[in-house]
């Protein structure tokens, strides 16, 4: 309030920068909606478990859809800060500052929901540590999980954000299920290339994005800034529908290697992960698509 109220406050107009005005929503991102649930539901819920703490892993299975709106908040970060860095000096947040009597800038307020996300999962892990024979644990551990996966999740939209160069619309593609980056040798059924000549040629290194309807290969640039300004992007190179894709485990000579062909061995590709661990979650869930 003591930030984004005084946007609105025409006694301040004069100190708002030109390129703040009417851009509340992409400052603040869906904060006030983050502030509501927590205010109106998400608190009361968790008052209600004071003298039975066991049961809090029920309040974050039952809200668990709620959770996704820090999805967005995240998502929209990026831009956020951009905007931040064209007016963090301004006259008009020193004055608010200096009202609130904050020591901190409004941008370590902002960070605040990205942390939150990060250390439910670690209240929901110190809760089980001290629960092992009482009712509610098995719902803690699913709470876990879900915040687990939530992370994850966002984590994953975070990085497709970052995607450049596609021409459609990438939610079309459905969820990302996971991403990650890989050795990638190519071959192509329009010459004879043998599995064992695609070996000798240097692979391609390639960062992969899992989505419900297609496997997307980018290449991953990383953009030089200062200190928290670096961030990774990725060109996109080519896609692969799902509903043509197959898959085979094994490939001689190497266990992290498998092999990803697409309608009916037209091209084949086989990928390397960093670990065998990696390359059997990845298969797992293509194979949950397939």
């Amino acid at each position: 309030q003591g930030y984004r109220a005084e946007m609105d406050n025409p006694a301040m107009l004069i100190l708002l920068p030109p390129v703040l005005r009417n851009r509340k929503d992409v400052l603040f991102g869906n904060m006030p909606e983050i502030y509501d649930f927590h205010n109106k539901i998400f608190l009361h819920s968790l008052e209600s478990c004071l003298g039975a703490p066991e049961r809090v892993g029920c309040c974050f299975l039952d809200r668990r859809e709620d959770f996704q709106m820090y999805e967005k908040y995240c998502q929209n970060k990026p831009r956020s800060e951009s905007l931040w860095r064209q007016c963090s000096e301004s006259s008009f947040f020193q004055e608010c500052q200096r009202k609130l009597e904050h020591k901190l800038g409004l941008d370590s307020y902002l960070l605040k929901p990205v942390q939150r996300l990060t250390k439910y999962q670690l209240l929901l892990k110190e809760l089980l540590k001290y629960s092992t024979s009482c009712d509610g644990v098995q719902e803690l551990q699913e709470a876990l999980v879900a915040m687990l996966d939530l992370l994850k999740s966002v984590n994953d939209s975070m990085h497709q954000i970052s995607i450049t160069g596609y021409d459609g619309d990438l939610s079309e593609l459905g969820k990302v299920l996971m991403q990650g980056s890989f050795s990638v040798w190519a071959g192509h059924r329009k010459g004879p290339t043998k599995m064992k000549d695609l070996a000798r040629f240097k692979p391609m290194q390639r960062h992969l994005f899992l989505y419900e309807k297609a496997l997307v290969f980018c290449k991953k640039r990383e953009e030089h800034g200062d200190g928290y300004d670096k961030t990774s992007s990725y060109s996109f190179k080519h896609f692969l529908k799902m509903n043509a894709v197959g898959i085979t485990e094994n490939v001689k000579g190497d266990h992290r290697k498998f092999e990803i062909w697409y309608s009916g061995r037209e091209e084949v590709y086989v990928v390397q992960a960093q670990t065998v661990d990696l390359k059997m979650a990845w298969l797992n869930e293509i194979r949950k698509i397939l």
